[in-house]
């Protein structure tokens, strides 16, 4: 099964499979000029416009019934500035064949997510993010963006140059244009070591600010119905490298983390009474390891069972809180849950709609299997992030609209009087957009 989202008879559906859209027309630019002819041509037809990537979002963020702009052709690097310690990459750069292209020469991300599907603008656009105590998502790593506006003209900004649409457009929602570059600060490629291992969670809650300042990257994964989780530590190291042999990342990454886990799965949704058992089995078959390797090979992992995930940013020092909350909701209720819940933090940033701006913040996500009935747990697990003043993931489900958003982003009017500017006839918006940042 591809990565991506599919596209059959018209029909567009995200990789998720909870998002289905039938656009007008679809178009494959093979240049910016190319591109802002397609934005300019959807306006003399009266249609909106959408860019899309590989569809990785569980929102409709990306749907569209008019004109959809796949940027696959836009892919590859432009241009890599050693002394500025930059790379240049068109918007359809899938991050998978970036991480690589960098690591020949030399070179990485500091931070990246989990997994490298996505391509490098619809990675940014909705926040995706990895963890880290110092260093924040993959949109707080860009240094300028380039775009084509409403009106078919190409915008360029970084800090001196429209500083305004800088701060916002790192992570735009599709909103303000359609990016069509990246430029992003990369550094020497450097070794992790990481160490993975099972901690109880009641130890894990009582050490969360420990195991957040005495680590680069910290993360943990809960599992329901049990007292197990797993924890990943990953700091820089000065080597040797020690990758793990591809027999045992075959059988853990694989074998075990999926396709034991969509057996496991299977069985779970086939009968929910088993999800229980299987989780105290499933948080005990991944023994505790470390190995030294460089950055992508230690953040990036293959997911290839399909999920659908909802993920709130909340306040930092309300983790604990909230995940203490999450339990007890669980433990009380006759929600049978298959998928870990995923615990990751990204210092304060800058930008306008960031779920890290302007505060401390620590990530939960929960996951349902592809397929099940998802809406309860979510609904439960939504009214604790928002009591919490929790700000949802652009890119995955939540049920906020714009009156809740403007409560929790002290920037929200910022990036609304902006796209106003840029997008007063609304040639990017869509049903979501509408939602989310209001008519």
């Amino acid at each position: 099964m591809s990565s991506t989202a599919s596209g059959k008879n018209g029909t567009w559906r995200n990789w998720g499979g909870n998002v289905v859209a039938r656009p007008a027309r679809e178009v494959t630019p093979a240049s910016v000029d190319e591109l802002a002819a397609a934005v300019r041509a959807a306006a003399e037809d009266g249609l909106r416009v959408k860019a899309v990537g590989t569809g990785h979002s569980f929102t409709s963020i990306a749907a569209t019934d008019g004109v959809l702009i796949r940027p696959r052709l836009l892919a590859g690097i432009r241009e890599i500035d050693r002394a500025a310690g930059t790379v240049t990459v068109e918007a359809g750069t899938p991050l998978k064949r970036l991480n690589l292209a960098l690591a020949r020469e030399g070179l990485s991300l500091t931070n990246m997510g989990d997994i490298m599907e996505q391509t490098v603008s619809g990675a940014t656009s909705t926040g995706t993010h990895g963890t880290g105590r110092d260093s924040g998502s993959i949109a707080a790593q860009i240094k300028a963006l380039e775009l084509v506006t409403a009106d078919g003209s190409v915008l360029t900004c970084s800090e001196k140059e429209n500083p305004d649409v800088f701060a916002a457009a790192r992570i735009g929602l599709g909103a303000l244009g359609i990016v069509t570059a990246i430029t992003f600060a990369v550094e020497p490629v450097f070794l992790l070591h990481a160490r993975e291992e099972p901690m109880p969670l009641a130890r894990v809650l009582a050490e969360f600010d420990e195991l957040w300042a005495e680590n680069e990257h910290f993360e943990f994964y809960w599992f329901p119905h049990t007292g197990n989780t797993n924890i990943k530590r990953n700091n820089r190291s000065a080597g040797p490298e020690r990758p793990v042999s591809r027999v045992k990342g075959w059988f853990e990454d694989e074998f075990l983390s999926n396709g034991v886990f969509q057996a496991a799965n299977w069985v779970g949704r086939a009968a929910p009474a088993t999800i229980p058992a299987i989780a105290r089995i499933s948080s005990k078959a991944l023994s505790a390891r470390s190995y030294t390797d460089i950055p992508y090979k230690v953040f990036t992992s293959p997911r290839r069972v399909r999920f659908v995930e909802m993920e709130y940013a909340v306040p930092r020092d309300a983790a604990v809180d909230v995940l203490r909350e999450l339990k007890a909701m669980v433990d009380r209720s006759p929600l049978r849950i298959s998928f870990p819940v995923e615990v990751r933090t990204a210092p304060a940033d800058d930008i306008t709609l960031s779920t890290a701006s302007g505060r401390d913040t620590a990530y939960v996500a929960v996951h349902m299997f592809r397929g099940t009935p998802y809406q309860r747990y979510f609904t439960a697990a939504e009214r604790i992030f928002t009591a919490h003043e929790g700000r949802p993931h652009w890119g995955k489900v939540h049920t906020r609209d714009a009156d809740y958003l403007s409560g929790v982003y002290p920037r929200f009017a910022e990036f609304t009087a902006l796209r106003d500017r840029l997008d007063p006839e609304r040639r990017f918006q869509n049903d979501y957009l509408r939602r989310v940042l209001g008519a």
